[in-house]
């Protein structure tokens, strides 16, 4: 992709647009992840103003830094629909996440239970393509070791995003349906107890993954808006 020697005052903006958005998606990850956990006990769910409207306003951060990545290069197709994917599942997200707070007021209904599943697997999808976000947009910025590690680290978020999916959707499979062999019923028993423990943990290491890519590629863009140089590379 060619680059003018010097950034013109469109690529600037846009720019600042972008770390703007790189910037409400480095915050906006690991909050979304500590608030829709501690939306599930019971102590948060007291108080209504907090537990039913800021998860769906942590969500919102999410659409809003990615609404500010769209900004850049909006003519690269590949690129574009990338942001587009990621946009709608956060968009969905917001949707689905003052079920958080509906599950722990009403724990006897089973519709606010499958509506919380929904939103986890939608996050994951998410996270997927925000993965796919960073990837595209290495690719059109002048740091060959930039787009190495990303290609390297996507590729390993790619794995194992798709094993928790797969682990869940036969977990819910299994423990929705009831057919389970009886000796595995105390162990899915287990499972359910700790349901949330074990859905954040595998969650850690991609999110924290997305994080230093991320802040890596908005120090490139910082260095990008004040340094032509940067274009010449």
């Amino acid at each position: 992709m060619n680059h003018p020697e010097a950034p013109t005052p469109e690529l600037l903006r846009s720019l600042g647009r972008m770390l703007r958005g790189l910037s409400a998606l480095f915050w906006g990850l690991p909050l979304t992840l500590i608030i829709s956990v501690q939306s599930q006990t019971h102590v948060w769910a007291q108080g209504l103003g907090l537990s039913f409207v800021l998860p769906s306003v942590i969500h919102g951060l999410l659409f809003f830094g990615l609404t500010q990545m769209s900004w850049f290069q909006p003519q690269e197709r590949v690129w574009r629909n990338a942001l587009d994917r990621a946009r709608l599942t956060a968009l969905v997200n917001v949707g689905l996440a003052p079920f958080l707070y509906f599950r722990v007021l009403l724990p006897q209904m089973p519709h606010y239970a499958a509506a919380v599943d929904l939103l986890y697997f939608s996050s994951l999808l998410f996270l997927y393509n925000y993965n796919q976000v960073l990837s595209r947009l290495s690719l059109m910025l002048p740091d060959e070791s930039l787009r190495r590690d990303v290609h390297l680290l996507a590729e390993l978020n790619h794995v194992v995003l798709t094993g928790v999916a797969l682990l869940g959707s036969l977990y819910l499979i299994v423990w929705w349906t009831g057919v389970a062999p009886t000796f595995l019923y105390r162990f899915l028993q287990f499972l359910d107890m700790n349901r949330l423990l074990l859905a954040v943990l595998p969650l850690l290491l991609p999110v924290a993954m997305m994080m230093t890519l991320t802040w890596r590629i908005k120090e490139l863009v910082m260095d990008g808006v004040f340094s032509s140089a940067f274009w010449q590379r």
